[in-house]
């Protein structure tokens, strides 16, 4: 047999419906035969929710009672991270197992290059039917963009390009916005769960990404929703926790659905966050910063994993984790080939199963600046990247991506950090902090002065890091 792990896009485009990627290794080999060939993926997000908006994390007010109950009975996650502290480059993490500036996906509204290899695209030539339900946000959802759903591998989808509210304007597999009455968590995992009846019929696994538009602004809950939280005086805050109620009881009902099909056991349910909390809207937890920035407050989202058969005690970890882990954990579980070319997560695989009590890499996060971008070549046509989808702020988004040159020097600009399972350094031009986590959480002690061994150690390797981050930019992956 074969020990060769990845696959090159050529091969994998080469392969496409007719061939499967899929190749069993020992190395691989998870659980029993019977797990891997049989195994769903549900991977869930929600839009904007800070690490301590949950019940079980401590709120004052939250009522998350089906996330409190997920996080009784699964792997609850103390130290996940979003690989970047705003939605779109997250969500390119999640797809592509890779930090989001590797495919220029800086900010909100950038698009992904289709260029990329998504973990969509490699369950589906695996042999599952795979859909998309709510906030996609990596470019226009309409038919002919060149990475809409569709195009990155989804078989079907229901879809926003970026956030929505009540009776949402959504996009079904191109066509199109229509507007969909309902509340829109509740309504998209309806949808999803339409998606996983129909395929449960064909007698096939699926593979579904349900990306919540909530609890991000502007804040629009139900009666009976924000009425359970009167005694909060800011009513913007009364409908955010209205959202994420709405959101906890979504999630419910897609638990409920997976029970009834007779599903749920063999079915790995991922539930995280793709920023941390909004500057207005926190702090939560006492966790310094807020969305946009490096600190705690702006990257580290809650994260529970529901897989019955599997996860069967219930365990809390405190292994530093981050969504870009998210791609690779699920093709290792499935004995997939990787992507021949740099990966920035690590397989979850031994800590899901109890056996990984250290993360062997560390985990880099950047901020790059990306206005100098806007000066290069657009990577796609800009006509193509206009998106259709109307949002409660403009009637439609332009997305970029941008052509980089090849890099000359080491001047890494923007912020950056760089975390081990312990130290957190964090960097902005010659300004470097470094955190104990561990035992400083809350980052209110900079130890750079105290400990420079370590701060020289972690800026090289953030360095090395960063230099890789820019040659995949420039397009030399491809």
């Amino acid at each position: 047999m074969s020990t060769n792990l990845f696959i090159s896009r050529r091969d994998f485009l080469r392969a496409g419906s007719f061939g499967i990627v899929s190749v069993m290794m020992p190395e691989l080999a998870f659980g029993s035969e019977n797990a891997q060939k049989r195994t769903n993926i549900i991977l869930c997000m929600a839009d904007d929710q800070g690490w301590g908006e949950m019940g079980y994390n401590g709120h004052p007010h939250l009522k998350t009672p089906v996330f409190d109950e997920m996080a009784a009975r699964g792997l609850r996650f103390e130290r996940f991270y979003a690989a970047a502290p705003v939605c779109s480059p997250t969500r390119a993490s999640v797809m592509t197992g890779r930090h989001p500036n590797r495919s220029g996906v800086f900010l909100w509204n950038y698009a992904i290059r289709p260029e990329e290899i998504t973990i969509a695209q490699l369950l589906k030539n695996a042999g599952y039917r795979t859909g998309h339900f709510g906030k996609w946000h990596l470019g226009p959802v309409k038919a002919d963009s060149p990475v809409n759903p569709n195009a990155c591998g989804f078989d079907e989808y229901l879809s926003h390009d970026n956030f929505f509210e009540l009776d949402p304007p959504l996009s079904r597999n191109g066509a199109d916005p229509e507007i969909h009455k309902g509340e829109s968590s509740e309504l998209i995992v309806t949808e999803a769960v339409k998606f996983i009846h129909k395929v449960r019929e064909e007698n096939k696994l699926f593979f579904v990404v349900i990306w919540f538009g909530s609890p991000h602004g502007p804040y629009l809950g139900l009666k009976r929703d924000t009425a359970l939280y009167a005694e909060v005086e800011n009513k913007e805050r009364r409908n955010r926790f209205a959202e994420i109620t709405a959101m906890d009881r979504a999630m419910g009902q897609l638990r409920l659905a997976l029970q009834q099909l007779k599903v749920a056991e063999n079915t790995l349910l991922w539930y995280c966050s793709d920023n941390g909390i909004p500057k207005q809207m926190g702090p939560t937890a006492n966790l310094r910063g807020s969305k946009g920035n490096l600190y705690e407050g702006g990257i580290r989202v809650p994260a529970i994993i529901e897989w019955p058969a599997v996860v069967r005690k219930p365990r809390i970890t405190t292994v530093p984790c981050v969504t870009s882990d998210i791609m690779p954990t699920v093709i290792n579980i499935l004995g997939l080939k990787a992507p021949n070319r740099p990966l920035d997560g690590i397989s979850l695989r031994r800590l899901i199963e109890g056996k990984m009590t250290k993360r062997r890499r560390q985990i880099g996060f950047w901020k790059y600046p990306h206005k100098a971008e806007q000066k290069n070549k657009p990577w796609m046509d800009a006509d193509r990247l206009k998106g259709t989808t109307p949002t409660a702020k403009r009637d439609s988004i332009q997305f970029l991506n941008f052509y980089h040159p090849n890099p000359l020097t080491k001047d890494f600009p923007g912020e950056a950090a760089w975390m081990s399972n312990r130290y957190k350094l964090v960097t902005a031009g010659k300004k470097m902090e470094l955190f104990d986590i561990l035992a400083d959480p809350h980052e209110t002690r900079d130890l750079a002065a105290d400990k420079p061994k370590i701060v020289a150690r972690m800026k090289a390797q953030l360095e090395v890091w960063q230099a890789s981050v820019e040659r995949s930019l420039s397009g030399q992956d491809y």
